[in-house]
């Protein structure tokens, strides 16, 4: 166990980072600690990305849902993203990590835009992991939104209808310079994809744990890794 080899190591691993709140408010704690605590499991999720080789890594970190939460909690999160980045980003930057996004993000406050832009430029160049960071996402707009673009292309005459294939819409989506993640995580034990990912993760192996997201660390991450490698993946063939 821990930072031993593996067999497999997928290319990309996606995570959906649930249960912060029922961490703090287990603990008698403002909903805010848990996310506060949250992203020091992001740290160590990079951490053990980078000890495996893995290329990819996408964090579901505010979907589109999430703005209709009490605007207290939304102002909260919107302060951690922008204090996480300040921190974390040169964090990132020293270990060769190149953040992206994906995402409506211009509906993101404009502190937290300016701030995510410096540092997608500032990483542009690092090569030994790309963190994706999914912000104000939602998998049904995105695939609206692809659709949309399709339509006036069509409509346009720059598109044959006749011609659109699968490729076609993965081109459109937000994903579409990445690779399909390999692997899906999910913690605090909810068994649903929460509009995340629909199109990308047909093909993904699933892992889910009743850990919450604070409380998944290096050592979980590297568990659910040999999980893993142990899995036979068929894509639908015998």
């Amino acid at each position: 166990m821990g930072n031993a080899p593996l067999n497999s190591v997928p290319r990309h691993v996606a995570v959906i980072m649930d249960g912060n709140g029922r961490w703090a408010e287990g603990r008698g704690l403002p909903r805010k600690a848990g996310h506060r605590a949250g992203a020091e499991s992001v740290r160590e999720a990079v951490d053990a990305c980078l000890e495996q080789g893995i290329e990819f890594l996408t964090l579901y970190a505010f979907s589109s849902e999430n703005w209709n939460r009490p605007q207290k909690e939304i102002n909260a999160l919107m302060k951690l993203l922008e204090q996480f980045l300040k921190t974390k980003g040169k964090e990132f930057h020293k270990k060769n990590v190149r953040l992206k996004t994906i995402g409506r993000t211009h509906l993101l406050p404009e502190s937290c835009r300016k701030e995510l832009a410096k540092v997608i430029d500032e990483t542009s160049s690092n090569t030994k992991l790309t963190v994706i960071l999914a912000l104000s996402y939602g998998s049904r707009e995105e695939i609206t939104d692809a659709t949309r673009c399709i339509a006036e292309k069509a409509a346009r005459g720059e598109l044959d209808p006749d011609q659109i294939e699968k490729e076609t819409i993965a081109k459109h989506l937000d994903t579409s310079e990445f690779p399909d993640p390999d692997f899906l995580i999910r913690t605090s034990g909810e068994l649903r994809l929460s509009n995340f990912l629909l199109w990308q993760l047909s093909y993904s192996e699933i892992f889910i744990t009743e850990k919450n997201w604070p409380d998944f660390r290096k050592s979980d991450f590297h568990e659910a890794l040999e999980i893993y490698s142990r899995r036979r993946r068929r894509f639908g063939r015998v």
